[in-house]
């Protein structure tokens, strides 16, 4: 009833249901009354409660500007060492079609899949439904970027006569970007289309976030095999006497670490993830009461 006082968090009472209550709780109320939700006065407020309470982001903004920070130095790192040190880019060149493969695996493989590990972190008030969908098409923009510079490493080695498959970054390399489509794929059948039940989203939900960050590892780790073997093939010769494209190639190694390093802090706070907004704890109620599963608000 809209007149009797409401208990608080610290044990007071809101009186007239107005006094010390946040104004989604009334929308939520007014939505209800609507015919949308028929939930308790009380319990939408306790939800809005619970979402006001989230955890801060203090300190997130600057860890974010930092990371891509860092990842616009690794693609620049890698057009330099490209264009400065192996003659640029040129897809009918049989020299410089090569140069394509590396660009492209470090904005497709690194760079843009990392910002979609993000979008959960720094769209904290966005509908859920927006942010799955941005998470979605960043991955998808990574992953024809990298086809494509899959497509110009296999047509250089084609019109070299050279092996395919035989070296260790070759074979991260293909892992990943296997995994990586797969990843992709569950997730638009998931998290995307109807009909997954929120119960099974909630038991496949940890095993997607496993895997997003795993492949992102893999993904770092076989960048740096790739420049470690490029060095080797180009300049092994003088490599050891500290030459400038060496020593360009080692510091993008390095930028590849610290890039990754941060996206691990970030992903691993906690108190950074992007808390449920207090319509998506209404509906997980009603949800979950109609379907017996994990709400939407649980679910990635």
């Amino acid at each position: 009833p809209p007149s009797r006082p409401l208990p608080s968090p610290t044990g007071g009472a809101r009186r007239g249901g107005q006094a010390g209550r946040s104004p989604g709780c009334g929308r939520l109320r007014q939505a209800g009354s609507a015919g949308f939700l028929l939930l308790p006065v009380a319990s939408v407020c306790s939800m809005e409660d619970l979402a006001a309470s989230a955890p801060s982001s203090a300190g997130l903004t600057y860890m974010v500007v930092a990371s891509q920070t860092l990842g616009l130095a690794v693609i620049l790192a890698t057009g330099a060492w490209m264009g400065v040190y192996r003659g640029g880019l040129a897809w009918e060149s049989s020299e410089l079609q090569f140069n394509v493969h590396p660009l492209c695996m470090m904005v497709g493989m690194v760079f843009l899949q990392g910002d979609a590990l993000l979008v959960y972190r720094i769209f904290r008030k966005e509908s859920k439904r927006s942010t799955k969908i941005l998470h979605g098409l960043l991955h998808a923009v990574a992953l024809v970027i990298a086809l494509v510079g899959l497509i110009a490493v296999f047509e250089y080695h084609k019109k070299k006569g050279f092996p395919n498959m035989y070296s260790l970054h070759s074979w991260c390399g293909i892992a990943a970007f296997s995994f990586y489509w797969l990843q992709w794929l569950l997730g638009l059948v998931f998290f995307l289309c109807p009909g997954a039940s929120f119960s099974f989203r909630s038991r496949y939900k940890p095993q997607h976030v496993f895997f997003g960050v795993f492949l992102l590892i893999l993904s770092i780790a076989t960048a740096l095999l790739g420049i470690l073997e490029l060095l080797l093939f180009k300049i092994s010769d003088s490599y050891s006497s500290r030459v400038p494209e060496g020593v360009l190639a080692n510091i993008l190694g390095l930028l590849l670490v610290a890039f990754g390093a941060v996206l691990a802090y970030i992903l691993t706070r906690e108190e950074w993830r992007r808390p449920p907004l207090a319509e998506e704890l209404a509906l997980s109620m009603d949800f979950k009461t109609l379907t017996e599963g994990e709400s939407p608000a649980g679910s990635h």
